[in-house]
């Protein structure tokens, strides 16, 4: 059931795609705000209690009534995994960007890339070139890919099964909305959901870092992720792109944030910056490397779904 749900989920989104400001994406939203506003006072343990109540608000009833399905018939359960999954999962939430994007390139017109970017990311992309342009997609998309697809894909597998993908896309949302707005950063309130993320999170980043590196460049991907991950300021963030990178061949991250870690203390100058980042694998990120990036994640997908499918034939014969 595990497999079909994840199947039929992912053929619904292809031809229906659920757009990223949809009306319970929304009441998701209005409800965090609104219990950031009843529990922030200030301390950490308020963020943690807020975390709590918004968790325990939308896991309980997601499990009440998958078991209340079960009890119906098979298929009022198998109904209810694939909503829940395709409310999860987000494929093609922003897929568009990246694809736009990658047009604009391919005929020359960065302008409309640097806006597009800047729209998707959030960012000022008003001095990057096509090279840059091309990095920051890159990477946004394997990170976005990671937690809209993979993170989604193992906690579903879990015992608790639709609940477990409710948990992991509201507490990635938590750990954003809490910690990121500008009135929000800095604020103890938030503490907790950032690390609660961080567990929940710290098993499905590995899997997909192991995914692109078996589906990728492996020797090259191996490598990057263990001598080059710690580079990065967020660990989970720098497992993926580290994998992702050298699975396709390519340099990510900036030389700023990627070498500032390495460098002695004494060296602070961009010289001394410019010749540790030379020495990261791969090449500098171009157009092509969106398509590398297409191919590296259909192929993480495709094997996902066929160990997916070897599970479930085991569970069946067992």
């Amino acid at each position: 059931m595990t497999f079909l749900s994840i199947l039929c989920a992912l053929l619904i989104e292809q031809l229906k795609p659920l757009r990223a400001d949809n009306p319970i994406y929304n009441a998701i939203k209005a409800f965090s705000i609104r219990i950031e506003g009843w529990f922030n006072a200030g301390s950490a343990e308020h963020g943690r209690l807020g975390w709590l109540v918004m968790m325990t608000a939308l896991t309980v009833p997601t499990m009440l009534v998958y078991w209340l399905c079960t009890r119906l018939s098979p298929l009022a359960a198998l109904a209810w995994n694939i909503l829940i999954v395709y409310l999860t999962l987000g494929f093609r939430h922003y897929s568009h960007y990246f694809t736009s994007i990658q047009l604009a390139l391919n005929t020359g017109d960065e302008a409309a890339a640097r806006e597009l970017l800047a729209l998707w990311t959030r960012q000022d992309t008003t001095a990057m070139d096509a090279n840059e342009i091309s990095r920051i997609a890159v990477e946004k998309a394997l990170v976005t890919t990671h937690r809209h697809v993979f993170g989604v894909f193992f906690w579903f597998l879990m015992p608790f099964g639709p609940a477990g993908a409710v948990l992991y896309r509201v507490a990635e949302y938590l750990a954003r909305a809490w910690n990121e707005p500008d009135h929000m950063k800095n604020e103890a309130f938030g503490r907790f959901a950032a690390q609660a993320f961080y567990w929940i999170d710290w098993i499905p980043a590995r899997l997909t870092a192991t995914a692109f590196a078996v589906v990728g460049n492996f020797e090259d991907a191996i490598y990057a992720w263990r001598n080059f991950a710690g580079r990065w300021q967020n660990e989970t963030i720098g497992i993926i792109l580290s994998s992702g990178a050298g699975a396709m061949g390519v340099r990510l991250g900036t030389p700023a944030e990627n070498a500032a870690d390495l460098l002695p203390a004494d060296a602070s100058s961009i010289d001394s910056v410019s010749i540790e980042a030379e020495s990261l694998p791969g090449d500098e990120p171009t157009v092509r490397s969106l398509r590398s990036t297409v191919g590296l994640v259909w192929r993480a997908l495709l094997l996902w779904m066929l160990l997916l499918l070897l599970l479930s034939v085991a569970v069946w014969l067992g």
